[in-house]
C-alpha cells in the first residue's frame, strides 16, 4: 500500500509477467488480470468460494495459465483506515496461499471499490442480476488498476 511495499513488490515480481488482482469476499473471489506491460487491468472471472484448497488451486491454475508474476489483493480496511476482521481474514488467506502459490503479494486499499463499481453499473442501467454477475471481477479490476497506476507513477517520478 505504501511506496516501500510497492517498490519491494515491483522488484520481487517477475518483470514482463502479468499481475492478478484479487477481491476476496466471503462468498466469491473476484479476479482481474493485467496486460504484460502492467498498464491495464481487465476483469477475468469470479470464483464461487467452496473451501480454501479448491479456491486456492483455481487461483494457482489461472496464475500458471496467464504467466502471472504477482498478486494484488484488495485490503478491506475500515473507513477510518483501521484493520478489522476482514483484513485479518484476507491476510490469513494470503498466508495459507503461500505454500500453494509462492508469488509476491501486494496489498492495495480497496475501500469503496465495490461501491464505485456498483454505482457505475447502476448508471449504465445494468440489471440487478447483471450487477451481481459482474461486480466482484470489476471490483478486482478497480483494485488492480489502482495499484498499476500507483506503480507507474512511482516509476515516472523516479521512485523505483
Amino acid at each position: 500500500m505504501d511506496l516501500t511495499d510497492r517498490l519491494a513488490f515491483a522488484e520481487s515480481s517477475r518483470s514482463g509477467a502479468r499481475l492478478i488482482g484479487v477481491d476476496l469476499g466471503t462468498k466469491t473471489i473476484g479476479l482481474a488480470l493485467s496486460d504484460v506491460q502492467r498498464r491495464i487491468a481487465s476483469p477475468l472471472e469470479t470464483i464461487r468460494r467452496v473451501k480454501f484448497t479448491p479456491d486456492a488451486e483455481r487461483l494457482r491454475d489461472l496464475c500458471r495459465l496467464h504467466g502471472v508474476g504477482g498478486l494484488v489483493f484488495g485490503l478491506p480496511l475500515n473507513m477510518d483506515g483501521s484493520a478489522g476482521p476482514r483484513v485479518q481474514s484476507t491476510r490469513a488467506f494470503v498466508r495459507n496461499l503461500k505454500p500453494i502459490l509462492d508469488l509476491p503479494v501486494l496489498f492495495q486499499d480497496e475501500r469503496l471499490s465495490t461501491a464505485v463499481v456498483t454505482r457505475a453499473l447502476i448508471e449504465a442501467d445494468a440489471s440487478r442480476a447483471k450487477r451481481a454477475q459482474l461486480v466482484d471481477k470489476l471490483a478486482a479490476a478497480y483494485i488492480l488498476q489502482g495499484a498499476l497506476d500507483l506503480m507507474r507513477s512511482d516509476a515516472e517520478t523516479g521512485s523505483d
